[in-house]
């Protein structure tokens, strides 16, 4: 999957941060075998594995789409503090919400006490902007500084451009709508009961109102959703690449304002695919 030069000083902060991020998701996953506590009705250590196996997804795709960018790019000292940046606010994020989970205790919405307060607010919640931030910035690099050989493949240049820069912008709109409480009070829910006991399987989603993680996946996953299908078409449509990703970014897009308005209107995502 990478080439070579995934050596380089810029690409080995991902590599290692993927590196930590995995032994954590194999600890958190153990402890979600023998701790029996419950946070909002489910498994403490649900939570940090959602958010490690997430983060480790993004960290793979970033790491797979920088090969697209010039060597000498990749290499200058912005690029390096870009990535940095990036592994660390993401180390940063899911370190607290495993120590939280660790507490027993919740690490999204919690205000009840003064560190609590400050730690989602500041250090997680600062972490988890900078994040996304640094990631659509990936996607302006993709975009400006790609290869002259990845250009070539239109279909997963403009895939892993408009994946991460759009991705990036959504995940943090979503994510702000629901961090802020402003529509309805602390918490994903809206409408329906306030715990994540009987969501859907895997997913977790609210089966008996709204749930604004939903427009936050559809958001964040637009990252490996968008190279995919470049990827796709590039293969298979070659001379329609281009039009082929930017109709799948307008869907995706789409797909992220239809499931927000219907959570913001307190219908569960279940109810939207019957």
């Amino acid at each position: 999957m990478f080439t070579q030069s995934s050596t380089d000083s810029s690409s080995a902060w991902l590599k290692n941060s993927a590196y930590i991020t995995a032994g954590l998701l194999v600890i958190c996953a153990a402890a979600y075998m023998f701790d029996t506590r419950l946070v909002n009705g489910i498994n403490v250590w649900t939570k940090p594995n959602k958010f490690n196996a997430s983060f480790l997804m993004q960290l793979v795709t970033v790491l797979w789409l920088w090969q697209l960018v010039e060597p000498a790019k990749r290499a200058g000292k912005f690029a390096v503090g870009l990535m940095a940046t990036l592994a660390i606010s993401g180390l940063i994020e899911i370190f607290y919400i495993a120590l939280q989970s660790a507490r027993g205790r919740a690490s999204h919405f919690n205000n009840q006490t003064v560190w609590e307060a400050f730690a989602y607010t500041v250090i997680m919640g600062g972490a988890a902007v900078v994040l996304v931030v640094t990631t659509s910035i990936v996607g302006v690099m993709i975009w400006r500084h790609a290869t002259t050989e990845a250009r070539k493949n239109k279909g997963l240049y403009w895939g892993a451009a408009l994946g991460l820069f759009l991705g990036g912008i959504a995940t943090l709109i979503t994510a702000s709508a629901m961090a802020s409480g402003q529509i309805a009070g602390p918490g994903h829910w809206v409408g329906g009961i306030r715990t994540d006991v009987g969501g859907l399987p895997i997913l977790g989603w609210s089966t008996t109102g709204g749930d604004l993680r939903v427009p936050h996946f559809f958001a964040t996953h637009l990252m490996q959703a968008l190279p995919l299908a470049g990827l796709l078409a590039d293969r298979l449509w070659a001379a329609k690449a281009t039009w082929i990703v930017w109709l799948a970014s307008a869907a995706g897009l789409a797909v992220v304002v239809l499931t927000f308005v219907q959570a913001v209107n307190g219908k569960s995502f279940d109810s939207f695919m019957l």
